[in-house]
């Protein structure tokens, strides 16, 4: 445990990103995928050593480590540091991080045909500022990695995307930019009032947890309401959404899937980090306004995913919905729900990237997402329709797989919620999103059934199935899907022992 260096962990993609720009690499296509390939294999694989000798019972920072220049801490005068840790929610991140990473890199070969120097180097840069976020132990050096992640997502986006692709990625910059302005407005009035309050300059947030409880709870709001809009555009909540259906639609396949399977989760993440660790007397007093946005997620969104046509479109507006979810179960305030919201960011982290890399596939075969265009796949594409069956299958929830777990968990805890005055109205809300779940069925077995179904077109006869690099890609998320459904306790004992401490700070 003692040999193995988170900043390694964090750092190692932008030394790769740095890497591809030597002269060693010219404008080799060849060698530039192998080489970040190869590299994002052994990333994964140290990422799991983390995970051999993680201790889920300690319920701390795991693998503490600072920068220090010249002795001293980063702003010392300020009490900022460059501390980085994990505990088990952190840790899932990182993993899942390195994974989907590694499998978006995979399926770059497919659908990146120009500028691989700067497609690779942006990638690994983007990893690092993600990595960056959810290994963070100071608050600012959180909101650096969280502002870091813009400039690599803005390129990503408008030079390897389709269609409006400049217009989506100054879009997405834009919501993402402003809802940081008032997250960074909350982060100060937090830093200064328990400066002016214990008279110690500190942005750890270990120091902060322990003081902040004795704000008082008007602060408490007004900070939580400022830090959750910028964590709601990220997730995104509704109507803080509609930038994220346009950067899908005209993002490059491997970057939708790194966009739906972690960005979204860096939202959630800070709610955790940030709201619930920090002001949880805040939080709590916002939870039935909260309760109220995560049942609008779950019922509009499924309603607006099934009037889609565009195959990417119903992808994308599926995981508005399922991160509703995730934020209905972040509200129950239990630890079945709570573990059940975490393992759902996990699980529609895998199922989203698995959907979009479907989707991907379909159009490069066919320059076309529109329902209308498609048909009968299945006769020619067995493989890719057997692979979209399970997604689809795993996506609406069916038992023994990875979307059923987050799902049933969140639902059961919403039903035993131990805040009185929650406990008719968020069961209300639950029977009502539980019966929308029926239509998030009806629409992704639409898509299936629209795709691969009925009669085939005679244009699409002589189309190819999966190639070996996207058979490894789309295997490698079904493993994920079907091991995680038969065992979930594998990730919920990683995980409960930090919530439960996360839990303990509430006075309920």
């Amino acid at each position: 445990m003692q040999h193995l260096s988170v900043l390694i962990l964090i750092f190692s993609p932008l030394i790769m990103s740095a890497i591809l720009f030597t002269p060693f690499f010219k404008n080799n296509e060849v060698r530039i995928r192998r080489f970040s390939k190869g590299f994002a294999s052994l990333h994964f694989l140290y990422s799991l050593l983390f995970l051999v000798f993680f201790n889920p019972l300690n319920q701390g920072i795991s693998y503490y480590e600072e920068i220090k220049f010249f002795g001293t801490s980063w702003i010392q005068p300020l009490g900022f540091k460059m501390a980085f840790g994990l505990d088990g929610i952190s840790l899932l991140m990182v993993i899942l991080t390195s994974f989907i990473f590694l499998l978006a890199l995979i399926a770059s070969k497919s659908n990146i045909r120009q500028k691989h120097k700067f497609y690779y180097s942006m990638i690994f840069l983007l990893q690092t500022a993600v990595l960056g976020v959810f290994c963070a132990r100071d608050m600012f050096l959180f909101f650096m990695f969280w502002e870091l992640e813009l400039v690599p997502m803005y390129f990503l986006i408008g030079q390897w995307g389709g269609g409006n692709c400049k217009a989506s990625a100054m879009k997405f910059v834009l919501y993402t930019f402003l809802g940081s302005l008032s997250m960074l407005l909350g982060m100060l009035l937090l830093y200064f009032y328990n400066f002016s309050t214990y008279g110690t300059m500190t942005a750890d947030f270990s120091a902060i947890s322990v003081s902040s409880p004795e704000f008082p709870i008007f602060l408490q709001v007004f900070i939580s309401i400022l830090l959750l809009i910028g964590f709601a555009v990220k997730m995104p909540i509704v109507p803080l959404h509609t930038w994220l259906p346009d950067a899908h639609t005209d993002a490059p396949t491997p970057v939708s899937m790194i966009l739906a399977a972690i960005l979204l989760k860096m939202g959630a993440f800070g709610v955790i980090r940030f709201n619930m660790q920090l002001l949880p007397e805040g939080f709590q007093y916002l939870v039935p306004l909260l309760l109220i946005f995560a049942l609008i997620n779950i019922i509009y969104t499924a309603f607006v995913a099934y009037a889609q046509m565009d195959l990417k479109k119903i992808v994308a507006y599926s995981s508005i919905s399922n991160m509703g979810i995730v934020l209905l179960g972040l509200c129950t305030l239990n630890l079945i729900g709570f573990s059940g919201a975490v393992f759902q960011m996990v699980a529609h982290g895998i199922i989203s990237a698995g959907l979009f890399m479907l989707v991907g596939i379909i159009y490069i075969r066919t320059k076309t997402r529109e329902i209308a265009d498609l048909g009968g796949l299945g006769d020619v594409m067995p493989r890719l329709m057997g692979f979209g069956i399970i997604l689809s299958l795993a996506s609406v929830g069916l038992p023994l797989l990875i979307g059923f777990v987050g799902e049933f968990l969140v639902f059961l805890g919403a039903f035993n919620s131990p805040v009185d005055e929650l406990s008719a109205p968020i069961k209300i809300y639950s029977v009502i999103a539980i019966s929308v779940l029926v239509l998030s069925a009806a629409y992704i077995l639409r898509l299936l059934h629209k795709t691969f179904f009925a009669n085939i077109f005679e244009k699409w006869s002589k189309i190819n199935d999966i190639t070996n690099h996207e058979f490894v890609v789309l295997f490698a998320l079904i493993l994920a899907v079907a091991f995680f459904g038969v065992f979930p306790m594998s990730i919920l004992d990683i995980i409960q022992p930090i919530l439960a401490n996360i839990l303990e700070i509430f006075k309920i």
